[in-house]
C-alpha cells in the first residue's frame, strides 16, 4: 500500500510537471491579440479637434513590458511599434483613406511608417538595405529562414489598416517606424497627421501630437 501511494504521488508530480510545461509552451505559441483601444482622448499623447469631433492619439510600445504582447522583438531590429488610435465623435463617418503620418524627431529627421514588405525585409535580414527587393509572392513558411507564417500573420493582423471611422466609433492598429540609426527618437519628437476628410470630402485641419505628452505621462 505504501509503495502504491509513492507511485501515485510520483505519477501525479510528473503529470503536473508535464502540464505546466505544456501550458508554458502554449502560452508562448498563443496568437497575437491586438489591444482593445480606448477613446483617443484618454491617451496622454493626443490631439483633439472639438469642432470637427475627431481625436487622434498615439501610444508608443517602447518598453519591454508593453512590447511583450508581440512574439517578435521589433526594437531589437530597429523598429518601433506605435499604437495609433482615431476616434470619431461626430454623426457622420470620416475618411482616412488618404491619411499620411509623419514623425519629426528633435533633430528634424522625418520618418513615415514603413510598409509590410519593408517590415518583412528588415526582420528576415536586418542588414538588408531598404532599396533591395524581397521575393514575391512571399513563401508560406519562411522568409529567408527567419519569419514563419505565424510571425507574418502577427505583423499583418497588428497593423492599422482602416480606411474610415464610423460615427461615434474608434479605429486602431499599429504603425511601425524605422529608428535603427536614431538615439532617443521620442524625446522632442512630434507626430503630424494629414489627409483626414469629413463625409463631404473636406480635409480636416492637420493633427499634431507632441510625444513629450507620452513621455511625461509614462513618467508619472
Amino acid at each position: 500500500m505504501e509503495l502504491l501511494k509513492k507511485c501515485t504521488s510520483r505519477s501525479l508530480l510528473i503529470a503536473g510537471s508535464i502540464l505546466a510545461v505544456a501550458i508554458g509552451v502554449a502560452g508562448k505559441d498563443k496568437d497575437f491579440v491586438k489591444p482593445v483601444a480606448r477613446p483617443a482622448q484618454t491617451y496622454p499623447a493626443h490631439d483633439e479637434h472639438p469642432n470637427e469631433k475627431t481625436t487622434i492619439a498615439v501610444d508608443p510600445y517602447d518598453t519591454a513590458e508593453k512590447a511583450k504582447i508581440f512574439s517578435i522583438n521589433f526594437q531589437e531590429n530597429g523598429l518601433l511599434p506605435i499604437f495609433f488610435i482615431v476616434t470619431n465623435d461626430g454623426d457622420q463617418p470620416i475618411s482616412i483613406a488618404n491619411m499620411q503620418v509623419t514623425l519629426t524627431t528633435a533633430n528634424h529627421s522625418r520618418l513615415t511608417p514603413i510598409t509590410t514588405e519593408d517590415i518583412y525585409r528588415r526582420l528576415s535580414n536586418p542588414h538588408t538595405k531598404e532599396n533591395q527587393t524581397l521575393p514575391f509572392p512571399f513563401p508560406n513558411t519562411k522568409v529567408k529562414g527567419t519569419l514563419n507564417r505565424k510571425e507574418m500573420d502577427e505583423i499583418d493582423s497588428s497593423q492599422f489598416v482602416a480606411k474610415a471611422v464610423e460615427p461615434h466609433g474608434t479605429q486602431s492598429g499599429f504603425l511601425f517606424l524605422d529608428f535603427e540609426d536614431i538615439t532617443a527618437p521620442l524625446k522632442g519628437a512630434t507626430i503630424s497627421v494629414t489627409g483626414v476628410n469629413d463625409a463631404k470630402g473636406n480635409e480636416l485641419m492637420y493633427f499634431e501630437i507632441p510625444l513629450e505628452k507620452y513621455l511625461n505621462g509614462r513618467a508619472k
